[in-house]
C-alpha cells in the first residue's frame, strides 16, 4: 500500500432516501463502488439538495462504515459548483473531475495506484481499460448505464401506482442489450471452444461460489449450471483468478478448420459480456431497486429473464455481498424466471431505437455534386466572411516555452500550424473579451488554447474542459510551470459542465462536440469562437438532429446532409486540388447550415477561413456573438 496518495474531496448530491438507498442514484452507485473497492482514499461530502433532506438518517443508518460530512452547496469549491455531482477535487480546488463515469473510473484507477494488489479493482475497467470512457453524447452503452437507467429507476420509483403498471422502456432496452450475442477481442478462440464443447455434448462444470467464496475467495463448489457453461467458467476462472483447464483450451484439428462464421455466437454472462466490469457496478444498485420495488407491487417479471439472471448472477461475484451489506443494500434471492410464452410478452424488440435505424446506413453512396446543386438551385451556397486581423500574430518568440505548442514532442512544422491556428482564435477572443469575463475551452485537450488565453489575459478567468485525463493533466503541468493562478481543470463530458461563462471557444471540436459547444454557449447566452474538425463524425443523436438549420431541412433530408459531412473531410493536402476545393465547399455548406440555426437563436455568426489556409486542412471557424 502506497502512503503519499494526495487526499481528494468526493462530493455527492443527496435529495432523499428510497428503503435502503440514497437518491440521487448516481450517489448510491459511488457509495456502492467505494465500498466494493474498500477505498478510504476520498473524504467523502454529502450535499444535500433541499430543506427536508433527512440528512442525520442517512449517515447513521445508510452509509455504513464510510466517513461522510455535510456541506451546502454555497460551501463547494467554486470549480465544483459549476459541475454535476458527482464530483472530485483536489484540494488545491483547481482540477475538478466531474460526472458519474469519470468519477468512477477515478476511484477505481486511485484505489489501484494506492494498492496494487487490487488487479480485481482494475479490471473493472475492462478491455484496454476503456469500460464507460466514451462520452454518454457519443455512446449509446454508456447513455443507457450513465444516464437513462438511473433516471428509468427514479421515475419508477417515485411514479404514482397506476402509472407503474408498465416496465420503462430503458429497462426494455437493458433487457434487449443483456440478449445480444457477446463481442471480445479473442472471441474466435472462445467460439470454437464453445463449438468443441457442444459436438463433445458435455456440461463443463462451472463454478458457483456459496457465501464462504464470495467473503473470503476461498472454496469453490463445482456444480453444473443450465446457462452458458464455457461462458460461465471462463468469467468466474477469471475472477477467481484461475486458468481455465488445459481440457478446455485444446482445440480439436477439426474445430480449428471450420470458418469464423459457422462459430457458435457467445452468450453474456454480464452486461459487458464475459466479464464482471464497472457496467455491472453502475447497474446493480438501479435494478436492485427496480426488481426489490417490482416485488413489493407483486409485479409478473416474466418479461426480464435476462435481467433477472444476470441480477442472481452478479450477487455470485467475490465482494459484491459484502459491498452490499457494507451499504446496507439488502439483495433479494429472485425464483428462476421462466420466459412467458411469446404472445404475452412485451415486444422487446420494439423499444425505441431511432438512432440506431438512422444511423445504420453510414456509408452513403454517390458524390455531392447532386445535393450541392440541390441548394444551389434554393439559392444556398457557401459563404465565407472575410478574416477582420488575418495579419494578427502572438509573439511567440517572446512568450514562456511552456506557452508555446511546441513544447513536448510536437514536430517544427507541426507546431509552427498550431501556432497560425492560435492566433486565429486567441485574435477573435482578444476582440470580445472584457476584464472578468470567463472564457471556456471546450475539448481542450492539452490546453493549447486555454493556455495561451490565461496567460494573455490575466484579468480573466479561464476554464479547460477535457474528458481525457491525461490532456487535462498535461495542461495542468503546464500551467503550474507558468504559475498560473486565473485557470480551472475540469474533466468531465460537455454535459456535465453547467458554470455561467462570457465566451465559449474549441480548436477543432470533433464531430458533434462542435454543436455540443454551441449549445452550450447559446445557453449561457455566450458569444463563441469555434474551428470544427472531423466532419465525418456527424450523425444524428439523442439530443441533436440534422441538419440542424429550418434553410436546411426544407431542402435537404438527414442522408443528403450526410453526404456533405462525409465530403467535408475531403481537404488533406495529400488530395487533388479539385477534391480539396469541393471538401472546402462541402465544410462552408455544413458549417452555414450551424450558423444559420444558431442565429434562429439570435445570434449573429460569421464563418471565415483561419489564416493562411495552409494551417490545417479543417481550417474553418465561426465567430458567434448574442444580439
Amino acid at each position: 500500500m502506497k502512503d503519499s496518495v494526495a487526499e481528494e474531496h468526493l462530493y455527492l448530491s443527496f435529495s432523499h432516501h428510497h428503503r435502503d438507498s440514497i437518491f440521487p442514484l448516481h450517489t448510491s452507485i459511488s457509495l456502492f463502488l467505494l465500498s466494493y473497492c474498500d477505498c478510504k482514499l476520498f473524504k467523502i461530502f454529502l450535499v444535500p439538495t433541499g430543506e427536508n433532506a433527512d440528512d442525520q438518517f442517512v449517515t447513521k443508518n445508510l452509509l455504513g462504515n464510510l466517513e461522510v460530512h455535510l456541506i451546502s452547496r454555497c460551501q463547494l469549491p467554486v470549480v465544483v459548483q459549476s459541475c454535476c455531482l458527482p464530483a472530485v477535487v483536489v484540494k488545491d480546488g483547481k482540477f475538478c473531475r466531474a460526472g458519474l463515469s469519470v468519477v468512477l473510473r477515478h476511484i477505481i484507477q486511485k484505489t489501484y495506484e494506492a494498492d496494487p494488489a487490487k488487479k480485481n479493482v482494475l479490471e473493472l475497467l475492462g478491455f484496454k481499460k476503456t469500460c464507460l470512457k466514451a462520452c454518454a453524447e457519443v455512446s449509446q452503452w454508456t447513455r443507457l448505464c450513465e444516464i437513462s437507467i438511473p433516471l428509468a429507476v427514479e421515475g419508477f420509483l417515485t411514479a404514482p401506482p397506476e402509472h407503474c403498471q408498465t416496465i420503462p422502456p430503458d429497462i426494455l432496452q437493458l433487457e434487449r442489450k443483456l440478449g445480444e450475442p457477446v463481442r471480445v477481442h479473442n472471441d474466435d478462440k472462445i467460439r470454437r471452444q464453445k463449438l468443441q464443447q457442444q459436438k463433445a455434448g458435455a456440461k463443463a462444470a462451472v463454478p458457483v461460489l456459496g457465501k464462504e467464496a464470495t467473503e473470503e475467495g476461498k472454496t469453490v463448489e463445482m456444480q453444473e449450471h443450465p446457462l452458458p457453461s464455457l461462458e460461465l467458467s471462463i468469467a468466474f476462472s477469471k475472477l477467481l483468478v484461475q486458468e481455465v483447464s488445459d481440457a478446455v483450451n485444446r482445440e480439436a484439428p477439426n474445430i480449428r478448420r471450420i470458418k469464423t462464421s459457422d462459430l457458435p455466437l457467445l452468450e453474456r454472462v454480464f452486461a459487458e459480456g464475459l466479464y464482471f466490469t464497472l457496467a455491472d457496478i453502475v447497474l446493480l444498485p438501479c435494478i436492485h431497486q427496480f426488481l426489490v420495488s417490482s416485488k413489493k407491487q407483486g409485479k409478473n417479471l416474466v418479461n426480464l429473464p435476462l435481467i433477472c439472471s444476470w441480477y442472481r448472477r452478479v450477487q455470485e461475484v467475490p465482494g459484491v455481498k459484502k459491498a452490499a451489506g457494507k451499504c446496507n443494500m439488502e439483495l433479494v434471492q429472485l425464483p428462476e424466471v421462466m420466459s412467458a410464452p411469446e404472445e404475452q410478452l412485451q415486444d422487446i424488440s420494439s423499444v425505441p431505437d431511432e438512432l440506431e435505424k438512422e444511423n445504420e446506413d453510414n456509408h452513403f453512396i454517390g458524390g455531392p455534386r447532386p445535393t450541392m446543386t440541390k441548394l444551389m438551385e434554393n439559392g444556398i451556397e457557401a459563404k465565407f466572411s472575410p478574416h477582420p486581423c488575418p495579419s494578427w500574430t502572438l509573439d511567440w518568440t517572446n512568450l514562456p516555452a511552456a506557452v508555446n505548442p511546441g513544447e513536448g514532442k510536437m514536430s517544427t512544422d507541426r507546431a509552427l500550424r498550431k501556432q497560425q491556428q492560435l492566433n486565429n482564435l486567441v485574435a477573435a477572443v482578444t476582440k470580445l473579451a472584457k476584464p472578468g469575463d470567463v472564457i471556456v475551452d471546450f475539448c481542450s485537450g492539452g490546453g493549447h488554447v486555454g493556455i495561451v488565453l490565461a496567460h494573455m489575459m490575466p484579468s480573466c478567468q479561464v476554464v479547460l474542459i477535457e474528458n481525457k485525463e491525461l490532456s487535462l493533466i498535461r495542461a495542468k503541468d503546464r500551467s503550474d510551470e507558468l504559475g498560473l493562478n486565473n485557470i480551472w481543470f475540469i474533466q468531465a463530458n460537455l454535459d456535465y459542465f453547467k458554470g455561467t461563462f462570457n465566451i465559449g471557444v474549441a480548436l477543432h471540436a470533433c464531430g458533434v462536440a462542435t454543436d455540443m459547444v454551441i449549445e452550450h454557449c447559446i445557453k449561457a447566452r455566450a458569444a463563441f469562437v469555434i474551428s470544427p474538425c472531423c466532419y465525418g463524425f456527424i450523425q444524428n443523436t439523442v439530443k441533436f438532429k440534422y441538419p440542424r438549420s429550418h434553410q436546411f431541412k426544407e431542402v435537404l433530408t438527414y442522408k443528403e446532409h450526410m453526404i456533405l459531412c462525409r465530403f467535408a473531410d475531403q481537404t488533406a493536402v495529400q488530395l487533388p486540388p479539385e477534391r480539396r476545393l469541393i471538401g472546402k465547399q462541402c465544410m462552408g455548406l455544413v458549417d452555414l447550415d450551424r450558423a444559420w440555426a444558431s442565429e434562429e437563436h439570435n445570434y449573429s455568426v460569421q464563418v471565415m477561413s483561419m489564416e493562411p489556409e495552409s494551417c490545417s486542412p479543417k481550417n474553418n471557424m465561426f465567430v458567434g456573438i448574442p444580439t
